[in-house]
């Protein structure tokens, strides 16, 4: 079996900081797209909603990686700081916040794979920006 690294492309965003909020990633193995999903989040922040954008696809891949013979997965977020504390470097305060960085950890142990978390421009993280506005526009259509 070809192990492979899996490239997770995760956003999160609020329509005022707080506001109506969504998340969303988008998994690629090997160039194509293999998954892709948003979650409305209701009222919160930007930085609330960037976490659970890995909360969500981590959730995802702890029931695919092993059907998919993943070794490695890579983390693009366009939040640097979200990546600054998710790799350590910077400490956390924001009482939820900290509960969502142990959620993380939590779900990163029950997968076996050497995870990274990088920061990208806003402009390279187009697709998942998308898919978190589309979940953000189909939520106030439906009001």
């Amino acid at each position: 079996m070809n192990e492979e690294t899996v490239i997770i492309h995760t956003d999160g965003g609020a329509r005022g900081n707080p506001g109506p909020a969504a998340c969303a990633f988008i998994a690629e193995v090997g160039g194509k797209i293999i998954k892709q999903d948003s979650s409305f989040l209701g009222n919160s922040t930007n930085n609330n909603a960037e976490y659970q954008g890995v909360i969500l696809a981590l959730k995802w891949l702890v029931d695919s990686y092993k059907a998919l013979s993943l070794s490695n997965a890579i983390f693009y977020l366009d939040s640097e700081l979200v990546v600054r504390q998710l790799n350590g470097v910077y400490k956390l305060k924001n009482k939820k916040l900290i509960e969502l960085f142990f959620q993380i950890a939590t779900l990163s142990r029950k997968i076996n794979l050497k995870i990274n978390y990088r920061s990208i421009p806003r402009t390279d993280n187009i697709m998942a920006d998308f898919l978190v506005n589309k979940e953000l526009d189909k939520q106030s259509l439906a009001k």
